[in-house]
């Protein structure tokens, strides 16, 4: 039978609960506690355990692409045969496809958008950057000159800006295939006026340039359990989400250019010298160091002669999610083999005589380690070949190629910084090979899954390959002073990529993820459970597509380590790690001969809950250790148990051992596990962790006792800096005034 009081207390939380539904919030929710109905309704589609389910499907688009490049005028012009294939359990009536060069056309949304302001003695160059004013009489943007089907009859579609609308003629059912064409060109741009993933850059000094063409064809939408068609508009920051298929894309160009693409050469001999021919042959047995196909005296010759003539490049691409491609007479070209589990890619450079010589020294090695990095940690790389291609301040991705900048000054020195960018943007670059470009996630909504995951493993790639330009980028000592910002002007990383400031997207999409990842596997989690937490992800959702959700719940599912808490206070928070230090008590067990008949012994001096005594309140141990006695349990304590606990025993082993009660205060919000160093009297140290459950009853305070055979001189939260406590001044015990801080931080 309840009581009263009982009685009010259901009744006072079901009317706050009801209020919380009426103000259409969500009951208060703890940061322990489940993220449940914050994450979609596991299905038959996508699992509670993270996994693809049984009845997951995906669709396919097969490309036929024929494109020619004017090396006078710039414009590309293209023909495309789509074959799209219907794995959905519903029919289409209509077909959804990427216009993404319209992000350059008259009146784009992209610029009605954005927001800028007037600057006095602005770099005529950064116009654009800063107001968004583009002074340039360049008209982007494609041209569709046709939509037709099988037997040429022409297609109604509509035109949305970045997106066009197909509509069919007849509804596509489950298993149905339907091929169209699309005739198509667009002039390309300058890449130092727009700030795109293709484009050219002009060399003035010897009139030639670097063409790099990325988002250059009319690319089919994905259609998916998850939202239907996924036709959000192309803003410029939010990347892409795309279908796999396989791709034949012929690329007619001058016949003195070199051609790398997403895929395999296939006419070597109707494009290559003999010489080049066998060199290029050579170069798929070689492991150890890059052969050189086309050497810096072969394409200083051609930038002189500028041939008249075209060929026709032929590529063909099996199961992947795009195609990219770059070109130029100026191309160095040198590949080796490397060797990842039963497969041997060709890895292969090309860059103009402006990277040597730091291109010829390190672009194809830096491959090379990313690849065999990735393939450990992730799933054996699956492609046959890698590029690396050289221009002028860019890093972009695409499957098998990417476009990389950092360059030597131009009597061939460099910096040890432009080295590290150089290895760095390649690492980063030929890893998104397998984020996204293998486990493809939708960039246009969350950047994160695929740059955040991508940092994280360029900065393992770094660490492991190049120890001596690793840096702080991407880990949780790196993120402190952004995690030191103004919260109101954050978004969580669970924000879609395009409402993200553009000052803030590197680090909320980048490396804030990458240093959430390293926290969880080298503090939390562990290597050994994070690696095959994460490996099993990769498994999982390799050419398929993974949402948050999958990722979320594989890593717990993989490793049976409940991280709701950390999804939430990372991922959905702008909280930050600040953990205060607050108080430390010093005790002792008062030594004195207890006699085993008796039944009380009188507290001499305080106790550990109440902290009175000489050790309480200090802000060092000078005050030595606070004394404290231990009363004989009482009898009622024992309750129904016929046995005793034997009181002297206790005492014994508290005899001359150090007892120190240590208050934390959660300042920052974002709960945290504990990682304290205890500096003994001897001089000796140790390493203490706690798991962050240790915050489940209290997120705002906690006190824990520790028992320490030797005497402690010096405690300091965090001491390696792997938490991203982003305040160290209130870490430490005895607490450090402000006229010892600096040499405090220099020390820790």
């Amino acid at each position: 039978m309840k009581t009263i009081t009982q009685i009010v207390a259901v009744i006072i939380m079901v009317l706050l609960t009801a209020f919380a539904f009426a103000q259409n919030q969500q009951p208060w929710k703890g940061k322990f506690e489940q993220l449940g109905e914050t994450l979609p309704t596991p299905n038959s589609y996508r699992t509670g355990s993270g996994a693809p389910g049984p009845n997951y499907w995906q669709q396919r688009a097969d490309y036929e692409i024929s494109a020619e490049v004017d090396d006078k005028t710039q414009v590309l012009t293209g023909s495309e045969k789509i074959t799209y294939y219907n794995n959905a359990p519903e029919a289409l009536n209509f077909l959804w496809l990427q216009l993404d060069q319209n992000v350059f056309a008259p009146n784009n949304m992209t610029d009605q958008t954005r927001t800028g302001v007037v600057k006095d003695s602005v770099p005529a160059g950064f116009l654009g950057y800063v107001s968004g004013i583009t002074p340039s009489d360049y008209k982007g943007g494609y041209t569709i000159k046709s939509v037709r089907d099988a037997t040429g009859k022409n297609l109604p579609y509509t035109i949305n800006n970045t997106m066009m609308r197909v509509d069919l003629p007849a509804p596509m059912k489950t298993g149905d295939k339907f091929t169209f064409s699309v005739d198509w060109s667009y002039t390309e741009y300058d890449r130092q006026i727009f700030n795109g993933r293709g484009g050219y850059e002009f060399f003035p000094e010897d009139g030639n340039y670097v063409y790099t063409f990325a988002q250059w064809f009319p690319r089919m939408c994905v259609f998916d359990d998850y939202e239907g068609w996924q036709n959000k508009q192309f803003l410029g920051q939010g990347e892409f989400a795309l279908t796999f298929g396989n791709y034949r894309v012929k690329i007619t160009v001058p016949s003195d250019h070199i051609v790398g693409a997403s895929g395999t050469l296939q006419n070597a001999k109707d494009v290559l010298t003999k010489e080049q021919l066998e060199k290029f042959e050579k170069a798929k047995k070689t492991f150890d160091t890059p052969v050189i196909i086309v050497s810096e005296d072969e394409a200083k010759q051609k930038e002189k002669t500028k041939s008249t003539k075209k060929s026709t490049w032929e590529f063909y691409a099996e199961n992947v999610r795009d195609f990219a491609f770059a070109h130029s007479r100026k191309f160095i070209w040198d590949a080796m083999a490397v060797k990842v589990g039963d497969k041997t890619p060709l890895a292969q450079s090309l860059y103009p005589k402006e990277g040597n010589p730091l291109w010829g020294k390190e672009s194809t090695k830096a491959i090379r380690n990313a690849l065999e990095i990735y393939s450990e940690r992730t799933i054996q790389y699956p492609y046959p070949v890698a590029y690396s291609v050289h221009t002028a301040n860019q890093g972009m991705e695409y499957p098998m190629i990417c476009f990389n900048g950092g360059r030597p000054n131009k009597d061939g020195t460099y910096s040890q910084q432009t080295l590290f960018s150089m290895v760095m943007v390649i690492v980063h670059e030929v890893g998104h090979n397998f984020f996204p470009m293998i486990v493809n996630s939708d960039e246009r909504q969350w950047s994160w899954m695929d740059e955040g995951l991508n940092t994280f493993l360029e900065k393992e790639t770094m660490r492991v390959r190049y120890p001596e330009l690793a840096g702080t980028r991407g880990t949780p000592k790196g993120i402190v002073p952004y995690m030191k910002g103004e919260k109101s002007q954050m978004r969580p990383i669970m924000s879609m990529s395009d409402n993200i400031r553009q000052n803030e997207f590197g680090p909320n999409a980048y490396t804030k993820p990458s240093a959430a990842l390293t926290l969880l596997r080298e503090t939390v989690m562990g290597p050994e459970l994070f690696d095959r937490a994460f490996k099993e992800y990769a498994e999982r959702w390799a050419f398929k597509h993974p949402k948050p959700a999958d990722f979320f719940r594989t890593m717990e599912d993989a490793s049976a380590v409940d991280l709701d808490w950390f999804w939430r206070g990372w991922f959905f928070t702008t909280d930050n790690v600040d953990v205060d230090l607050s108080e430390v008590k010093w005790f002792r067990l008062k030594s004195e001969k207890s006699d085993p008949e008796k039944k009380d012994v009188k507290v001499k001096s305080g106790d550990l809950a109440s902290g009175n005594g000489k050790g309480g309140g200090a802000n060092d141990f000078s005050n030595g250790p606070q004394e404290f006695t231990l009363i004989n349990t009482p009898e009622q304590l024992n309750g129904e148990f016929k046995s005793r606990v034997d009181d002297n025993a206790v005492r014994k082993k508290l005899e001359g051992k150090n007892i120190y009660q240590l208050k934390f205060k959660n300042v920052g919000g974002l709960v945290t596990p504990l990682v304290i160093e205890w500096t003994y009297k001897d001089g000796s140290k140790e390493i203490e962790r706690i798991p962050a459950e240790i915050w489940r009853i209290n997120e705002s305070e906690i006190t824990k006792v520790f028992v320490k055979e030797k005497e402690v001189v010096n405690i300091v939260v965090d001491p390696n800096a792997e938490l991203a406590d982003v305040e160290v001044k209130n870490n430490a015990f005895p607490k450090k005034t402000d006229s010892k801080f600096d040499q405090f931080k220099r020390n820790n």
